[in-house]
């Protein structure tokens, strides 16, 4: 069944005359991002030759989907909005309230008993205002948008980084906070800065042990975390087109690791394949009729570097696998090199667990892959040496598995299927001994790597690969294993080297499924009550922000002074702390909590100036809180990097942090923070960083003039009465400085509606 037909409908016939006047515009041929951008700009966006990296544009997106864990605050955000039903087709998706620990469905018994109340809010909610809810045990939300949802040539944006999945099928398809969320339900405009291009052409073709996560590993490696930042990656070439639709969409799903806006492929046959296997021919139809809008126009994959920010190519017949990490995604290894990598590093080699699934790696093509080499093993006299776990991407997808046998395979080597559902990728993995934080190594085929981020230790070294590669390592347990040349002794002391991973794109018998797990919402919410127990531990209403003061801040306290990666894991950790994802104030005790102190090295622990003692930075915030005591936050490179998080910017928000100051901000970071009425500003000279002294108070002056492109200055009091007066940066258009001035972006739309 093809969800929201006649909104696909109506953007493909509107398309053609968007693109053709943008190309009028601009004079000369488009990129696929651009002809989905063009077409997608809001009504009252005017039409215009806009500058990449620094025109902002408002758009109209197609649709929004949500994850339990952020529809949580972007529901009780979208509440407050006045609206009765959501402006666009939205969902929300429950899958990070499951944690993994001894098998799918005691899992999802203990998630159900443990979050009912959470789960019960949702669905409330959703049934209210004209939300589809999928429930536990669904899928994982990328997997199930791209079965569902996701159609070429579409935008939407989703309360989840990992939301640039759907460009597989030709999206563009952006990770956002929830309160952008609750901008485009609410029927407002979606502000994005036009992004750069960056155009990756792929030649060759996979084959053998390579596989399609093997190409963005490669990609994270030229780029690095943050190389991507700010940009659009458009894969192109015959390397692509011979690429099948959920490979497309693992290599988009990890340009979050980049730091990415999103990443995209143009329409071809792999993707009308999947539409119909999924039960969206109409689709794949419709997307026929307008194949030339949904490609860059051919001058462009001529002359790549003409329309390009910057252009790489990959020879695919060249590629080599990869593992990445540990403890970034971005640290890229061929795995001919891992055994002289791992020894120069000393990383442990022993691989403790392999993990495959999850959003990224978990399409019908990636479990077949996985289960020719567990057939192998059995049939080969091979038992695995580490622990193995499957994580199915969808019902749909372990449903059909089931069926055709993988699961019993499987089963035949000791694996464990866990739920339907992000566990251990992000957190939610309850793995016995993790406690000890021993020094291990772990393999996975997820999306991010780190520290703490699957099983709290930060001593686990986790490697990032393909799902056939996670396989023969677990197979091998060894991390320095090379399957390309290496042999395994097996139980009769044989010496057998495994074949290559063999699978197929789409199931022969097609896919099926007894209850996807879909509940649709009433016609006619006007009746549904949404409750929240006003003791509840798990769940609060929100108050609004206080609206700016008018003035410059003054006496501002520094809270840390963050050293190196402070990801929004460091800022907002998940794991145990995702129970408390619709409490702000609950969920504000995990603030900065993993963040580095520079003047002491530690987590959690930073002097408080009011009494001179150490001690736990929410608690300290707290404190300042209490005295009416504003503070400001600084922090390093790239700051905010990883998840969509938007609680890393409402949390230092609720307790009372006015600013962050940083070197360079993640895009979706310095959105939130802006959205909540935060100051997020960047030092004009990096050095100035090395000025900030633990004993500081600050003062943040020009406020009473904010404008765009114009520097604020910061004043350093130091303890021994010296000053240091240090310009600092910040990417605030008109409309952003009146969210600061408001308080908030929600403060804003409830007076847009309710007007």
């Amino acid at each position: 069944m093809a969800f929201d037909i006649d909104m696909i409908k109506k953007v493909y016939a509107e398309m053609p005359a968007k693109v053709d006047n943008a190309r009028k515009v601009l004079g000369r041929p488009l990129t696929l991002s651009e002809k989905i951008l063009f077409a997608h700009l809001h009504l009252d966006q005017p039409i215009a030759n806009f500058e990449r990296g620094n025109s902002y544009v408002d758009f109209a997106p197609d649709r929004v989907a949500m994850q339990d864990a952020t529809a949580q605050m972007a529901l009780l955000q979208f509440m407050q909005a006045g609206r009765k039903q959501a402006a666009v087709p939205s969902t929300v998706h429950c899958d990070h309230l499951i944690t993994a620990k001894n098998e799918a469905k005691k899992d999802l018994e203990v998630a159900n008993a443990e979050s009912k109340e959470v789960y019960d809010f949702l669905a409330s909610v959703s049934n209210k205002y004209g939300i589809g809810f999928w429930k536990p045990g669904a899928g994982i939300i990328h997997q199930v948008v791209l079965e569902n949802y996701a159609f070429p040539g579409g935008m939407m944006i989703g309360t989840d980084s990992h939301t640039v999945n759907a460009g597989g099928l030709g999206m563009i398809a952006v990770g956002v906070g929830g309160a952008d969320a609750c901008d485009v339900m609410a029927g407002l405009p979606w502000e994005l800065k036009w992004p750069k291009l960056i155009g990756v052409k792929l030649t060759g073709k996979l084959s053998g042990w390579t596989a399609p996560k093997d190409v963005i590993l490669k990609v994270a490696g030229i780029l690095t975390v943050k190389g991507g930042t700010g940009a659009i990656v458009e894969y192109f070439g015959k390397g692509a087109v011979a690429m099948s639709c959920t490979g497309k969409g693992t290599i988009c799903n990890m340009g979050a690791e980049i730091g990415a806006t999103t990443s995209t492929f143009g329409y071809d046959d792999s993707m009308s394949r999947y539409l119909k296997a999924t039960g969206r021919e109409e689709v794949a139809n419709l997307a026929d009729g307008v194949k030339a809008y949904l490609n860059a126009d051919a001058e462009v994959y001529e002359s790549p570097e003409k329309y390009f920010d910057q252009v790489i190519e990959i020879n695919l017949s060249e590629l080599e696998p990869h593992l990445n990490g540990p403890f970034t995604p971005d640290l890229a290894t061929p795995i001919s090199k891992m055994k002289e990598a791992a020894a120069a590093n000393g990383w442990p080699t022993k691989v403790e667990v392999g993990l495959i699934g999850s959003c990224t790696n978990s399409s019908y093509e990636d479990i077949s892959r996985a289960v020719s080499l567990a057939r192998q093993a059995a049939e080969k006299g091979l038992t695995p040496k580490a622990q193995y776990t499957i994580t199915p991407g969808s019902e749909q997808v372990r449903y059909t598995i089931e069926r055709d046998g993988f699961l019993e395979v499987f089963d035949k080597i000791g694996a464990t299927v866990f739920a339907n559902a992000c566990g251990p990728c992000i957190g939610m993995w309850d793995r016995v001994g993790a406690e000890k934080q021993e020094r291990n190594t772990i393999v996975h085929s997820f999306n991010r790597n780190f520290a703490k981020r699957a099983d709290g230790n930060p001593n686990t070294m986790a490697f990032v690969a393909s799902p056939e590669l996670v396989t023969a390592l677990a197979i091998a347990g060894d991390l320095t294993f090379n399957p390309l040349t290496d042999t395994l002794t097996n139980d009769k002391g044989e010496q057998v080297k495994l074949d290559e991973p063999t699978g197929m794109e789409l199931p022969p018998r097609g896919f099926a499924v007894e209850d996807a797990g879909y509940q649709a919402p009433a016609e006619d919410g006007s009746s549904v009550n949404v409750k929240v127990d006003p003791v509840s531990k798990r769940l609060q209403l929100l108050d609004p922000f206080a609206a700016w003061e008018g003035t410059d801040l003054k006496g501002l306290k520094l809270l840390i002074k963050a050293k190196g990666k402070c990801t929004t894991d460091h800022i907002s950790m998940a794991g145990p702390w995702l129970k408390f994802r619709g409490h702000l104030d609950n969920i504000s005790n995990n603030m900065l909590i993993g963040a580095v102190n520079f003047f002491n090295e530690k987590t959690d622990n930073v002097k408080n100036q009011l009494t001179g003692e150490y001690g736990p930075v929410p608690a300290t915030q707290r404190v300042y809180k209490a005295a009416g005591i504003g503070s400001i936050v600084v922090g390093d490179e790239n700051y905010g990097e990883g998840s969509s998080r938007e609680h890393a910017a409402m949390e230092p928000r609720h307790l009372g942090v006015r600013a962050i100051l940083v070197k360079s901000f993640a895009r979706i970071h310095e959105t939130n923070l802006k959205k909540q009425g935060m100051l997020a500003l960047t030092f004009n000279n990096k050095a100035d960083y090395d000025k900030i002294q633990e004993d500081d108070v600050i003062n943040i002056e020009g406020l009473t003039s904010f404008a765009p492109e114009t520097p604020l200055t910061i004043v350093l009091q130091h303890k021994d009465g010296s000053e240091d007066k240090i310009v600092v940066n910040h990417t605030y258009n008109a409309q952003q400085i009146e969210w600061f001035k408001a308080g908030g972006a929600l403060n804003i739309i409830r007076k847009q509606v309710a007007g």
